[in-house]
């Protein structure tokens, strides 16, 4: 029913208490964004959103809604329908060289106040269900508009076999200069008492269906934080994307917060997190690197049909420990409100072979409020008989403290983790003899350290 960007969630959160200064930033790299409800109205209610119609061969009505936006991946099949119609009165706020399009297959046009922008015939160059249903390309057409004057965008897709019903119709303004958007930004960040900088992927970079190319988030968006960072110290970086980016920035703001794309009610979380009412909670799933050269695995492309797996059981975190590269956050990394001190880990003296272990870890909350940490157990096996990673995660608990106040996180560590597959005897083994339990904050930081004695059947 609504969604709230970030900086609704800010103004919402700072209301009555400080001014929000907001300096758009360059758009991102890629496909103009599609039209949104606060962009456009809908002709025929004058309510904020796009007209979609259904038409039939002979361009009669068979259908109508008012929907909220330009992006109408499966807009309603009804029968006898040959023509997808989506219609919207923009309102430019910003005068100059629009750049207008419809994105689909097959015949398409788009029209504005009554005169034609684009016409022709434009044929799936794939079958890729995530192309022709999610992301199908767009064809773009130029206009000039002035403030204060609506005009009637009109775009139309037949419909034919094989190429899908997705209709996305887009209208993006005129691109702010790529060097005055980062200094106008500085200039802001510069007289503020605290800086917000939000950058991030799309969904024409990071997409289900595709592999991404790189791992930049592109020079000019780059170029905004190091901008923002450098007029003000005290800028946070909101890097809103669903996996690794490089930050090749990261040590030059104050603090870096990921958005992990989280929806409609996301302007109102994060603005809770910003300003203390909630902490950040989470932790990586992936290790990051600073560059996307120094990460372990880079190919994945087959070669003449066959794709060498030739890391075998080191993927991740696990390939990381032994590369000669240390990447800029480790898996299971993330900061709160507060600091930690790992003081004890206890482990059993022994377990049987096949058992589930239990382990205590000791952590003290060292800061002055009250937080929640994440505490991790990884397991190494030294001298170990089969190919093994140099450690690997085994288990985790979450605790709470006060300031000061120490707690004992238990971890139960499955017996599947100590196991191995004997290609020989085609079944799951453990070894016996003395294992290695680690627990700390992350992968790459395990300061605690204890021996695990696993015994065999009828171990004395």
């Amino acid at each position: 029913p609504h969604e709230v960007s970030v900086l609704d969630g800010v103004r919402a959160a700072l209301r009555g208490r400080a001014r929000v200064v907001h300096v758009p930033g360059p758009r991102p790299d890629g496909p103009a964004p599609p039209l949104g409800h606060d962009a456009c109205t809908d002709p025929r209610s004058g309510l904020p959103g796009v007209l979609l119609r259904m038409l039939d061969a002979d361009g009669r009505e068979l259908y109508a809604e008012r929907r909220r936006g330009g992006r109408l991946l499966e807009p309603r099949l009804v029968p006898g329908a040959h023509t997808v119609e989506v219609s919207a009165r923009l309102r430019p706020r910003t005068a100059g060289r629009w750049t207008l399009g419809v994105a689909g297959f097959g015949r398409m046009s788009l029209a504005l106040d009554g005169r034609p922008l684009l016409a022709g015939d434009f044929p799936p160059p794939t079958d890729d269900p995530a192309v022709v249903h999610v992301n199908p390309p767009a064809q773009y057409a130029g206009a000039d508009l002035a403030v204060g004057q609506d005009a009637l965008l009109v775009a139309r897709r037949e419909l034919a076999p094989g190429t899908g019903r997705a209709t996305v119709v887009s209208a993006a303004p005129p691109a702010p200069d790529a060097a005055a958007s980062p200094a106008e930004a500085a200039r802001a960040a510069a007289g503020a008492d605290a800086a917000i900088v939000v950058v991030g992927t799309t969904e024409h970079g990071e997409c289900e269906g595709y592999d991404r190319t790189t791992l930049s988030l592109g020079a000019t968006q780059n170029a905004l934080v190091r901008a923002v960072a450098a007029a003000n110290p005290r800028t946070v970086a909101v890097v809103n994307s669903g996996g690794p980016v490089e930050l090749p920035w990261r040590d030059a703001v104050g603090a870096v917060l990921l958005a992990w794309f989280p929806g409609q009610e996301g302007g109102d979380g994060l603005a809770d997190v910003l300003f203390g009412r909630a902490e950040p909670g989470g932790r990586l799933p992936t290790t990051w690197p600073a560059a996307l050269a120094d990460a372990p695995v880079t190919r994945t492309l087959p070669a003449d049909g066959r794709l060498p797996y030739d890391e075998g059981l080191h993927v991740g975190h696990r390939g990381w420990l032994r590369h000669t590269r240390v990447p800029a956050y480790w898996f299971g990394h993330g900061l709160g409100y507060t600091t930690w001190a790992h003081e004890e880990l206890t482990v059993p003296p022994r377990a049987g072979a096949g058992e589930d272990v239990t382990v205590r870890v000791r952590v003290r909350n060292m800061g002055a409020r009250s937080g929640r940490e994440v505490v991790q157990v990884y397991l190494a096996r030294p001298g170990s008989a089969v190919e093994r990673p140099v450690r690997w995660f085994a288990g985790y608990a979450a605790v709470r403290a006060r300031p000061g106040e120490s707690v004992t996180a238990t971890v139960r560590v499955p017996a599947r983790a100590l196991r191995h597959w004997c290609v020989r005897e085609r079944a799951w083994r453990t070894e016996t003899g003395r294992w290695r339990v680690l627990a700390g904050r992350s992968a790459g930081e395990v300061p605690l350290v204890a021996d695990l004695e696993v015994v065999g059947p009828g171990s004395g």
